[in-house]
């Protein structure tokens, strides 16, 4: 009864939240990479991500190859429908105290296959948070149903990840407003957050005086796409061949491989009047 609850806010909702996903080990484990690597930073890579806080590659830290494996991560999405993701990428995204909310935006970029306009996910965001999480301290806000059908925000902030919107150069532009259909997506440390890319989705404002950090993991129902959707992640997006072989050895049956001839999709991040 969980599982097809779950499969369907995620379906007609476009995320759903399960809970108690990572143990207090890998927990702290996330804690301490997550502060490694922002310790790392320069300075001008925080002012050129003020919305969003950092867009960290995980492939800049192996422990991220255990979490994109994680078990209990994998057999959540196949009580989902999905028994064999694919794995391509994935951001440590840390909003610091007091920094403003993070724009809507959908992250899906293959609008010019008509699969995009079907029913089914076609990319899935896994988002762990590492600390517990609330509007006041930013927590993930989305627009229900969106991932499906059309909402005004897409043609207001058409821009996904722009350098206006990542460094909020007009706090007042349509992607930051607040909406009255906002749906605010509180959750524990440890709870992890499955969403359609599709989704229109941002996150509130900082107004704490801590950290707030997720970490955010993309997945894919490779089955399900098309060849030059196939082609093109396999060919342009994953990276794990950037960590150490041990690592690299962790996500191998994860990382989609593309022996078809077929060029790839060009990548648009625009819903085209299918999306209605």
């Amino acid at each position: 009864m969980e599982a097809e609850r779950q499969r369907r806010a995620l379906e007609d909702d476009g995320y759903c939240v399960m809970p108690d996903i990572l143990s207090s080990r890998m927990l702290a484990r996330a804690r301490q990479a997550t502060a490694e690597l922002l310790a790392a930073q320069d300075p001008a890579h925080f002012a050129d991500q003020k919305s969003t806080g950092s867009m960290i590659s995980v492939f800049q830290h192996a422990y991220f190859a255990e979490l994109a494996a994680w078990p209990p991560a994998l057999a959540a999405l196949a009580a989902l429908g999905l028994a064999a993701p694919k794995f391509t990428s994935g951001y440590v995204i840390s909003k610091p105290p007091h920094s403003p909310p993070l724009f809507w935006h959908q992250d899906w970029g293959g609008w010019d296959d008509p699969l995009s306009y079907s029913a089914p996910t076609l990319q899935l965001f896994l988002m762990y948070y590492l600390v517990d999480t609330e509007p006041a301290n930013g927590c993930l806000r989305v627009l229900r149903g969106s991932h499906r059908r059309r909402h005004a925000m897409h043609d207001l902030a058409p821009e996904a990840h722009a350098e206006a919107l990542r460094r909020a150069s007009d706090p007042a532009h349509p992607a930051f407003r607040s909406l009255p259909d906002d749906a605010a997506v509180p959750v524990r440390a440890g709870d992890l957050v499955i969403g359609d890319a599709r989704l229109l989705h941002g996150a509130y404002a900082n107004e704490s005086d801590q950290r707030r950090t997720v970490i955010t993991l993309w997945y894919h129902p490779f089955d399900r796409y098309s060849g030059p959707l196939q082609a093109y992640m396999a060919r342009s997006l994953h990276g794990a061949a950037q960590w150490p072989p041990a690592a690299q050895a962790k996500v191998q049956d994860l990382i989609p491989v593309y022996e078809g001839t077929q060029p790839p999709i060009r990548w648009n991040r625009h819903p085209g009047p299918d999306l209605i």
